[in-house]
C-alpha cells in the first residue's frame, strides 16, 4: 500500500485576485475549481492545477481577505517545489518571474510571500500541465516534486513517515511514491523566530491515496500514535487530518471523484461550485465572496 505523492498543497491569501493574477496568470496554472472552504463557506476555497485538475498539481488557496501576511518557522512548511523540464525552463521563468536564473532550480516567493521552487526533475511521472497562450508547452510547470517543511528534530517524525505512511527514506528527506506518481518531504533547520499563521504561509498538505485504500490509511495513522479525523467527504475527493509528529498538517486525499464531478472539464472554474451539502447557503455566501477576474477567459474565447 502506498500513497501516490503529493494530492495538493493549500495556503493562505489575503488577496484572491491578486491570488488568481499570479497563478493562474503569471504562472499558467488552469483555476479549475472555485468553491468554498467546506469549514468556513463564508471564504473562497481556490484550486489552481493542470487542464483536468489532476491530482499531483493542485495548489489551493483559501482567502481571508485582509489577513496579515504569516511567517513560516517550526512546524510548518516553507516552499513548495514543483517540477519543469529543463535548464531552457529554468531561463524561461527567470525572465519571465524578473529574478536571476539558477542551475536547475529557481527559487522566488508569490507577492504574499510564500516560498516556490521550480526545479529540473527528471522523472517518470506524466506531465501535468496547463495550457496558456504564453508560456510554451515544454516550458510549463509539470506538478509537484517536494515541500519542504521547518522541524528543530526530525527524527521525531521518521516512524510515522516510514512505518505507518510508508515513505521511503531519501539522501535528504523521504518520498511517497506509488504505482503512477511519486513526491517528496524535506525538513530544514527552522529559523530562530517564531511563527504566524497568515497570508503567504501554508496550511497542510495533502498525499493521495486510492479511494478503496483511504479507510486503511486512516487505521494506519491511528494505531502509530496520530490523531485522524473521521473521514470527512468534500464531495471532490475524501479527506482524514493529523498532524505529524515534527507538526505539520497532512491530509489523506482521495484521487476522484474529481473536479469535473459537478462542471464539466472544458468549463472548470468559471463559475462558483458548491458541493449539494452547501448549495442552499448560496444566496447567502455568494455575496460575500470577491468578484474575481480570470485572466484564462481572456484568451480561450
Amino acid at each position: 500500500m502506498k500513497l501516490e505523492g503529493i494530492h495538493h498543497v493549500t495556503s493562505i491569501t489575503a488577496d484572491a485576485q491578486a491570488n488568481v493574477d499570479f497563478y493562474a496568470g503569471m504562472l499558467g496554472l488552469r483555476l479549475v475549481k472555485k468553491t468554498v472552504n467546506q469549514d468556513d463557506p463564508t471564504v473562497y476555497h481556490l484550486f489552481y492545477g493542470d487542464d483536468e485538475g489532476s491530482p499531483g498539481l493542485d495548489l489551493t488557496f483559501f482567502e481571508y481577505p485582509g489577513a496579515r501576511r504569516g511567517r513560516a518557522a517550526a512546524g510548518m512548511v516553507h516552499r513548495i517545489v514543483l517540477r519543469i523540464g529543463s535548464q531552457e525552463a529554468i531561463d524561461f521563468w527567470a525572465k519571465r518571474l524578473g529574478v536571476e536564473p539558477g542551475e536547475g532550480s529557481l527559487m522566488f516567493e508569490d507577492p504574499e510571500g510564500l516560498g516556490l521552487e521550480l526545479r529540473v526533475v527528471d522523472t517518470p511521472d506524466d506531465p501535468l500541465i496547463a495550457e496558456h497562450p504564453e508560456i510554451p508547452r515544454e516550458l510549463a510547470i509539470q506538478g509537484f516534486e517536494e515541500v519542504r517543511a521547518y522541524a528543530t528534530d526530525p527524527e521525531r517524525s521518521r516512524s510515522l513517515l516510514e512505518d505507518a505512511l510508508e515513505f521511503e527514506p531519501q539522501p535528504r528527506g523521504w518520498e511517497a511514491r506509488g504505482e503512477r506518481r511519486g513526491g517528496r518531504y524535506v525538513y530544514d533547520a527552522p529559523p530562530d523566530q517564531a511563527g504566524m499563521p497568515g497570508a503567504g504561509t501554508v496550511h497542510h498538505v495533502a498525499w493521495a491515496s486510492t479511494m478503496e485504500e483511504h479507510e486503511a490509511w486512516r487505521r494506519r495513522t491511528l494505531e502509530a500514535g496520530a490523531r485522524p479525523t473521521d473521514v470527512i467527504d468534500r464531495f471532490y475527493f475524501r479527506s482524514i487530518y493529523f498532524r505529524e509528529p515534527s507538526g505539520v498538517l497532512f491530509e489523506i486525499a482521495t484521487i476522484g471523484p474529481g473536479f469535473a464531478t459537478d462542471e464539466p472539464i472544458e468549463h472548470l472554474g468559471e463559475r462558483l461550485s458548491l458541493p449539494p451539502a452547501y448549495e442552499h447557503v448560496r444566496e447567502q455566501v455568494e455575496p460575500l465572496l470577491t468578484p474575481l477576474r480570470n485572466p484564462r477567459e481572456a484568451w480561450v474565447r
